[in-house]
């Protein structure tokens, strides 16, 4: 089966009458991977353990664990802060927040500006919560 672009999609969507129509069409191109899933696919590529990550993203081991079972669904600014504490690069965080359905980062915000710097810059947690923090943001976690 041939892959379909998200703009094909949008596309399709547009000039499609029946959403049932387009549903049913579509059915194989639709995103169901959880952010558990997601998490995981991201650790897998890291070597670190997860009480560090744990450290690194500013929250408890146990929360962490939590996220990656399933059994919390964590906010968009908790899932901010495990790609801070994994490293992720931008397009990696990017990526994880459009699967995860929340909006990606947008830098003609200024909070979101800061945050994506401090990603592409590889800045610790605490660095980004104190930039923030100086521009009177609201800090990460």
């Amino acid at each position: 089966m041939e892959g379909k672009s998200t703009d094909d999609l949008r596309r399709e969507l547009s000039g499609e009458n029946s959403i049932e129509t387009y549903l049913k069409k579509n059915e194989a191109f639709f995103l169901r991977r959880c952010v558990p899933e997601l998490l995981d696919e991201l650790y897998a590529k890291r070597s670190i353990t997860k009480a560090e990550l744990a450290r690194r993203a500013g929250m408890s081991e146990v929360y962490l664990h939590q996220l990656f079972s399933g059994r919390r669904k964590p906010s968009r600014d908790r899932l901010l802060c495990i790609c801070v504490g994994l490293e992720a690069t931008l397009a990696e965080t990017q990526r994880l927040l459009e699967q995860a359905t929340f909006a990606q980062l947008y830098p003609r915000i200024k909070r979101e500006a800061i945050i994506s710097y401090g990603l592409e810059h590889r800045m610790t947690l605490d660095e980004i919560n104190d930039r923030l923090f100086t521009e009177n943001e609201k800090t990460l976690c």
